[in-house]
This record gives structure tokens, C-alpha cells and sequence, in this order.
């Protein structure tokens, strides 16, 4: 296997790996390659894109995507046709857009799953496929790269017996991976812990998961019922998507349930909007929300191609350093080889932890606007999202760019 001299796959060697074997490969067996491959390096999806003289072929690692090779109009056809036979596809199907799975044994020997879509343009048929994590793979609570003082936040949380506990962020964040920590931290003989995923992507032993399944009428709402009845200590669902779920979740919340979900809002503060948006009162919000962690990826600086620099006046006052201050640093990464000329290798999570307190349960009782409720839960203990941008660029982690991007992100500038 093409590897740069930081153990990171070398583009320009798989590029031409694959040009060569287009040549001298049945183009179906590509794709079994590209699978390999893919997992090899850590990537997270393979896109291919049928462009107007072939088929464009990424990897997505780190976040970013990355262009592996074209492949010609004359050889695409037959790899689009490999996958969509491994996805039980219909292969004569190219204007409707069609879902489909692969399970493969890797070179690890671990069965992973792979979720295949495709979707009709122009120029032809684009597949986009997602590769789901090691089933088996579980981290720790310390492992997801929260400071202390959230950790401790989050230890505290925990131990609540009942209440709703949200974690939000754009797709992608890894909330999936933080809320399967929790679960996996409570997880204990004494308690009936029950998960609605849809769909599952890691295996919890000791918990009853559900796969949500909405072509048998399986939905999160009917599952969310079906489990209420059967009294658990701890409900874990995958994501409140609807008014219907948000309103079973919220109840339960505050009849004796710890309810922990996922939930699509750009921070914590704004997840109160999006309750209300779905029909739960306020009232019944400040009552049953326990905490809303937010949290985003941001891109680790190269351990082998970095420099320390001296901030200028404006990073410090973004870092909130004193006016004379003139000896703390901060580091960059340089752009080499080792890191795809990026300065960057690898990803870690920051995050922004609200845990409702006094303060903040009055501001969502009074219908308090997202900026308020922002405030109120500062005046709780909330450490934001920037501020533990800070942190990981003060700890030379991260530089002030992906700071910046943060604080874009979360529109603070």
C-alpha cells in the first residue's frame, strides 16, 4: 500500500496505482480496491462523481475531500455497475435515486458496514458511499478530548436519573460517537438501557438496540412508545428529526427517563429554538432539558512540519491574551507533503457544554431569545465553543485559522 512518510496515504502513488491497473483490471475489481483502500486510509466516504469525460473519484479524510483519480467514460460504467451489484441495486435502474448497503470483511477482518447512495445528473450516475465505523469500536469518556472542567461537567450529568440530555452540531461533528460514549459510560447490569437508531452503527453489549425501520411503519415515534411501556432507566435515540419524537422525548424526560438524543442546531443556545420550533412549551423545556452539548472538528496541526510564531496584536485579543504580553506563542503548521501541503493531520473534537442551571431555566421560562439564553447559560458555567477553540490553540493543538473558522461557523466575529 502508497504511504507518505507520516504513515498517511500518498495521492500521487494510489493515482497512479489505479490508472495502471484501469488498464490491466477488469474496472469492476477497482471498486473491491477502493473499498480497501478507503478503509486503509481512514476515510469516511468515497465519492464518485460521472463528469462529463468519465468518473471523478474522491476520498473524504479528515473532512476534506480529496481527488484520487479520473477514471475514463469507457471504464466507468462497469465500476458504477460493481457497486451498485455489491449494494443489491438495480443496475438498470439510472434515473431514480437508490440506497443500498455493502458489508465487507477488510483487511482487519472486521465486517463493516457501508451505506451506498446514487442519484442521477447530467453526465450520469454519482454514488456517493459512507463508511460506518467499526461496530465494535467503543472509546471512553477521557478519549474524546474534552478538557477538565467539561469532563467533570459531563461526570455530574450523568449521574442524573432522569431528564433530556441533547448533543447538536452540523453533520459530520461526530455527535453519534459522543452520544454512544455516554451510553456506553452508563452502561451497567442494574440498569435497562434501550437505544432507537436508524441505523445502528456500533454494538452496545448489555443495551437493547432498535433499527428504526420506517417501509414495516417502525418509526422513531411507534419504537419510542413501544419502549416507554417497557420501563427503562435509559433511552438513547439516534436523532429527533420530528414534532412527533421531540414531544414523546421530552415527556418521558420528565417522568423518570434519562432521554439522550441527538438533534441538528448550530450551538447549544439554539437548540431551544429548535424544541420550540417542534412544538414542545417552553415550559415543558425548562423542565425536562438537563444539558445541550455542542461540538464541532477541527483539524490537528502536523506533529512533523510546524513552527511557533509570536500572535500579533489582533490574536491576541482574539486569544484573549494581556495587551503586554509578549513571550506566549502559538504554532502553524507548514505545508509539506506529509500533511497534503494543508499543515494539518488529523482531526480532534472541542465542545461547548450547557448544563441548565438556575439562570438559564428562568430565561427559557421567560421565552428568552437565543442570545439570552447564550448569557444565562455563561452565568451557569458554560464553557463555549470558542472558548475551547482558544484552549486547543493556546496548547498548540490547532492554529488561529481553524479558530477563525469556528468563530465564522458560529457567526461571533
Amino acid at each position: 500500500m502508497s504511504s507518505s512518510i507520516s504513515g498517511r496515504p500518498d495521492y500521487a502513488a494510489l493515482s497512479a496505482e489505479l490508472i495502471e491497473l484501469l488498464g490491466v483490471v477488469d474496472p469492476g475489481a477497482i471498486a473491491d480496491m477502493l473499498l480497501q483502500r478507503a478503509h486503509s486510509y481512514g476515510a469516511t466516504d468515497i465519492h464518485l462523481d460521472s463528469v462529463s469525460n468519465g468518473l471523478r473519484i474522491r476520498f473524504r479524510i479528515d473532512g476534506l475531500l480529496r481527488d484520487i483519480c479520473p477514471v475514463p467514460t469507457e471504464k466507468a460504467t462497469n465500476i458504477i455497475s460493481r457497486i451498485k451489484v455489491l449494494s443489491n441495486m438495480d443496475i438498470t435502474e439510472r434515473r431514480l435515486p437508490q440506497d443500498g448497503r455493502i458489508s465487507s470483511t477488510h483487511l482487519d477482518g472486521v465486517d463493516r458496514d457501508i451505506r451506498v447512495g446514487t442519484m442521477s445528473t447530467i453526465y450520469g450516475e454519482r454514488i456517493v458511499m459512507r463508511l460506518m465505523p467499526d461496530p465494535t469500536e467503543l472509546t471512553t469518556l477521557d478519549s474524546l478530548g474534552m478538557y477538565e472542567d467539561q469532563l467533570e461537567q459531563i461526570n455530574r450529568l450523568l449521574k442524573t436519573p432522569y431528564g433530556l440530555v441533547l448533543v447538536v452540531g452540523p453533520v459530520g461533528a461526530g455527535k453519534s460517537t459522543t452520544l454512544y460514549n455516554f451510553v456506553s459510560s452508563l452502561n451497567s447490569s442494574d440498569r435497562s438501557i434501550v437505544t432507537i437508531e436508524d441505523p445502528v452503527e456500533r454494538r452496545l453489549p448489555g443495551a437493547s438496540q432498535i433499527q428504526v425501520d420506517n417501509k414495516f411503519g417502525l418509526t422513531f415515534p411507534v419504537a419510542l412508545r413501544g419502549v416507554l411501556r417497557q420501563d427503562p432507566n435509559i433511552m438513547c435515540i439516534g436523532e429527533i428529526r420530528d414534532a412527533e419524537t421531540a414531544k414523546i422525548a421530552a415527556r418521558a424526560a420528565t417522568t423518570g427517563v434519562l432521554v439522550m438524543s441527538t438533534l441538528h442546531a448550530n450551538d447549544t443556545a439554539s437548540a431551544v429554538d429548535v424544541l420550540r420550533q417542534l412544538g414542545i412549551p417552553s415550559m415543558v423545556i425548562a423542565d425536562s432539558l438537563r444539558a445541550v452539548i455542542s461540538q464541532r472538528l477541527i483539524h490537528r496541526i502536523c506533529e512533523t512540519s510546524r513552527q511557533e510564531i509570536l500572535p500579533d496584536e489582533e490574536a491576541r485579543k482574539l486569544l484573549h491574551l494581556p495587551e503586554d504580553d509578549s513571550t506566549t506563542k502559538i504554532t502553524e503548521g507548514i505545508p509539506a507533503p506529509c500533511n497534503f501541503e494543508t499543515g494539518y493531520n488529523g482531526r480532534t473534537a472541542i465542545f461547548e457544554t450547557m448544563m441548565v442551571g438556575r439562570h438559564l431555566k428562568e430565561a427559557i421560562h421567560k421565552d428568552a431569545a437565543s442570545y439570552e439564553i447564550a448569557d444565562a447559560a455563561l452565568e451557569d458555567g458554560m464553557i463555549s465553543l470558542e472558548e475551547s477553540a482558544r484552549r486547543r490553540v493556546l496548547d498548540h493543538t490547532t492554529s488561529l485559522a481553524e479558530l477563525h473558522r469556528t468563530m465564522i461557523d458560529k457567526s461571533l466575529l
